[in-house]
């Protein structure tokens, strides 16, 4: 395993958000993690980076290529970030500051992760836009002068640049229109199978589940409720909370009823 949570607690002055929680993310594979807003997901994906906030404190083990994420100090999480563990937020406008160009963001990521060398970063930095379908020409290029779709794109080619060995994906496709969470999940894929890594996917859109994912696990106020290979629980949800959810998806129920939409292999 890639990743492993073993009873992860989330708790706050007054209550447990998220309730002894284990989870797990195998090397290479699509992993889902599904539920209403407000389950917990969110909240579980930023403990394994130790991206809580403050007032928040998580308690149990998370194990990362066998060491447990909980025990490492600041600058070890630091170090890992962005490196081993990447990020693709709702957000990803908010990953870049509006008065630093796009190539500004990719060199001083790399330099932060010990890239000294000018002239590798910026090879580096035109290789990651290119493999994402952009034009390195972008890379002189402002924030605010690139498209929704671009800044998309150069948000997980920025993920992606240090080939990290674990992405996590949270509600990376809520604020797109589906013909652009479709480019960007189909990006996802194809980017894991050239490099490998695990994706671990927040997300409440069962269309996505269906097509992407190899394994899933439901999350209801805190607390994973059902978790399988996705066709034994799409096909056959044993949870009641799970089985409300399909059903509250009408095109992924009629796709199951009629079998015509078509899946990832």
């Amino acid at each position: 395993m890639i990743l492993s949570i073993e009873e992860l607690s989330i708790a706050g002055r007054d209550r447990t958000i998220v309730d002894s929680v284990s989870l797990a993310v195998r090397e290479g594979e699509f992993m889902a993690l599904v539920g209403q807003s407000g389950s917990g997901k969110s909240l579980l994906s930023q403990a394994v980076g130790r991206l809580l906030p403050p007032n928040l404190h998580a308690s149990g083990r998370i194990l990362f290529e066998g060491s447990d994420l909980l025990e490492r100090g600041p600058r070890e999480m630091r170090a890992l970030r962005g490196s081993r563990i990447s990020y693709i937020f709702q957000d990803y406008q908010g990953a870049f500051t509006p008065f630093r160009s796009i190539g500004g963001h990719f060199d001083e990521y790399q330099k932060v992760h010990g890239e000294t060398s000018k002239f590798v970063r910026r090879a580096k930095a035109a290789e990651a836009l290119e493999s994402v379908g952009l034009d390195a020409a972008l890379l002189r290029r402002y924030p605010f002068q690139l498209s929704g779709g671009q800044l998309q794109r150069a948000a997980i080619a920025t993920a992606l640049l240090l080939s990290p060995r674990l992405l996590i994906a949270d509600e990376a496709t809520t604020a797109l229109d589906s013909v652009s969470a479709h480019r960007v999940l189909e990006l996802l894929a194809r980017k894991q199978a050239e490099t490998g890594c695990a994706i671990l996917f927040i997300t409440h859109d069962w269309r996505h589940v269906r097509r992407y994912a190899n394994r899933l696990s439901v999350m209801q106020e805190g607390r994973i409720v059902e978790s399988g290979g996705k066709h034994r629980i799409l096909d056959h949800p044993q949870h009641e909370y799970t089985r409300k959810l399909i059903e509250a998806a009408p095109v992924l129920g009629r796709s199951l009823k009629s079998g015509l939409e078509e899946e990832r292999p």
